[in-house]
């Protein structure tokens, strides 16, 4: 099954719409099946008294409120029906990730794929059950949550949860519900990505599975898919010397097309797990195996020992699996040394 790949442009925009397009089309150049934005209203899902990230003032070097910052970066809601369009025109799946219920409302009128659940949101009960009434596939991110909490999350995503309202009819179940193992860490450490832990969710919750990126490089989500992650996700950028919060987590766009470029052979290499001799290798038994030939002189009806027959390449005579009924037989001619062996 072909990997779905998610080029994240997130916010590295900038607030810029412009620079939201020139995304869009690097997308589209690196062969990603969908660009995703991030579309929140910032008031509505950061109080004034939320302190930044760690890493968010690291890499803007500026410390002040996570509201004035996001304030500064996220786009009007008003242009993610031009971006989705714009998408449209360039050939590429639009996706944005909704941050609170307002912008789920929108996203649902735009129309995408997949709602794509952030890592945030996963114990955000008023949330997952305004997800739950779209009724449009999800894709759930599991950053900084247990197996308990993404069960949790995926009950209430199929209204089988505890607290589900009286006459919710469902419209989502577990095959509508792919889970992206992740670890929220901007660059994520190489020992923390914990890239089994993708498959130990696809065994304990019965989903499809797949694989955000926050680590830098491209290593691991090439790894994921040689796993079985059925999605990756992974943050870009024009420029990682651009200020903002997620640039120097982000991939540039060379960077993006050569993932994209090596997970579609990884999913070549990985193939139907049938044992076969492949149409291009075939040439090459008669080269690389070998066949009984003479190794001195042997005269028509002289007992063919260990001492006149050995085994050499090519392979293209008597194999050496029939050495115990060449050995004690007479040779049916003479044979020249190095000359392949024939049998009656």
């Amino acid at each position: 099954m072909k990997t779905i790949i998610i080029a994240e442009a997130g916010v590295n925009h900038n607030g810029d719409f412009e620079t939201a397009k020139k995304m869009i089309l690097a997308a589209k150049e690196a062969g990603a099946d969908y660009v995703k934005f991030q579309t929140a209203v910032p008031e509505l899902v950061i109080s004034e008294f939320a302190p930044q990230a760690e890493y968010q003032k690291e890499n803007t070097g500026i410390v002040e409120s996570q509201l004035d910052m996001c304030r500064k970066i996220h786009l009007p809601l008003s242009d993610y029906r031009p971006l989705s369009d714009f998408c449209k025109e360039t050939g590429i799946g639009f996706m944005s990730t909704p941050f609170d219920l307002t912008s789920i409302d929108l996203l649902a009128e735009i129309g995408q794929d997949y709602f794509k659940v952030p890592s945030g949101e996963i114990t955000n009960l008023p949330y997952l059950r305004k997800i739950a009434e779209k009724g449009i596939p999800v894709i759930l991110s599991t950053g900084m949550s247990t197996i308990e909490e993404t069960e949790e999350a995926i009950q209430i995503l199929t209204g089988k949860h505890p607290s589900t309202p009286e006459g919710f009819i469902p419209k989502l179940t577990r095959d509508d519900i792919t889970v992206l193992h992740c670890n929220t860490q901007y660059p994520t450490p190489y020992v923390d990505i914990n890239l089994r832990a993708m498959q130990t969710m696809a065994d304990a919750l019965g989903v499809r599975t797949g694989f955000s990126d926050h680590s830098l490089g491209i290593e691991a989500p090439i790894a994921a898919v040689a796993l079985g992650a059925c999605v990756i996700e992974k943050h870009f950028t024009l420029s990682r010397e651009m200020a903002g919060p997620d640039h120097k987590a982000s991939l540039e766009p060379t960077e993006l097309k050569a993932m994209v470029t090596a997970i579609r052979h990884i999913e070549e290499a990985l193939g139907d797990g049938v044992k076969r001799v492949t149409d291009s290798e075939r040439p090459n038994i008669e080269i690389a195996r070998k066949s009984i030939v003479a190794i001195r002189p042997i005269k028509k009806g002289e007992i063919l020992t260990e001492e006149n027959i050995y085994v050499k390449r090519p392979g293209n005579g008597v194999s050496p699996m029939l050495w115990d009924q060449a050995i004690g037989s007479e040779a049916i001619r003479d044979f020249a040394p190095d000359e392949l062996i024939e049998l009656q």
